[in-house]
């Protein structure tokens, strides 16, 4: 643990992006609010979520994470709601909806910058993000971070088999790659798998997909409130 003892021969750290580097899950929690008054004529607002979460997860394989899958998720969960009777003025506005979430301007999260200034050339970083690879390299472009990283990986999938093509292309073994980020589930859990270091920093908000139900107690975990207290576990 970062706490007791240093990481030894660590050479790799890698940062997830969305609500560890920057805020995300809210910017969709707020879209969700927007889906579900535009819907309320047809279904409660619980109803609607509970209807558009089930489709998200049922899509998963085919489009992926990110923000057009979710938008094709919300005009399936109408369609769905409405019994295929949703007028095409609704479905406009659910696109207009993806696309003011594509949009939405990037908030840092307090003390990433200090932290990677911190580390920038004392290790090798890397980001290691689920999403759509187009909006998730503008999303690190626009947030003035991507001169700190040596490498970004956009994953279709945060499995133990996805960070071991991950080593692989990175050249390292498990024991030198340490990953941060504020999933237990897809930061986490995988990373310890296969031998790896994982930090938790959790954020406020989860999406309720990446939640699990037990505590984890392993020597190669920590958990720390703020990113700005891991810092001095590694320097």
């Amino acid at each position: 643990m970062l706490h007791k003892t240093k990481i030894p021969n660590l050479k790799v750290i890698a940062f997830d992006a969305d609500d560890t580097l920057f805020v995300n899950e809210p910017y969709f929690q707020e879209t969700e609010h927007k889906f579900c008054a535009l819907m309320e004529d047809y279904l409660s607002h619980q109803g609607i979520s509970q209807e558009l979460f089930k489709i998200e997860i049922a899509n998963l394989p085919l489009y992926g994470y990110g923000i057009k899958g979710y938008i094709l998720s919300m005009i399936e969960a109408a369609m769905n709601i409405s019994n295929n009777t949703i007028p095409v003025e609704v479905i406009e506005k659910i696109i207009q909806y993806g696309k003011e979430l594509l949009e939405k301007p990037i908030e840092l999260l307090d003390g990433i910058e200090e932290t990677l200034q911190a580390l920038h050339g004392k290790y090798k970083l890397v980001v290691a993000t689920k999403g759509d690879l187009k909006d998730q390299h503008s999303k690190l472009h626009r947030s003035g971070l991507g001169h700190y990283f040596h490498h970004i990986e956009v994953m279709s999938d945060k499995q133990e088999i996805d960070y071991q093509k991950l080593l692989g292309r990175l050249d390292i073994q498990a024991h030198e790659f340490l990953m941060i980020g504020n999933s237990l589930k897809s930061d986490v859990l995988p990373v310890l798998g296969i031998g790896g270091y994982a930090v938790h920093i959790p954020f406020h908000t989860t999406w309720e997909h990446e939640k699990i139900n037990h505590t984890i107690e392993h020597e190669h975990f920590s958990s720390f409130e703020t990113i700005a207290e891991v810092v001095p576990n590694l320097l």
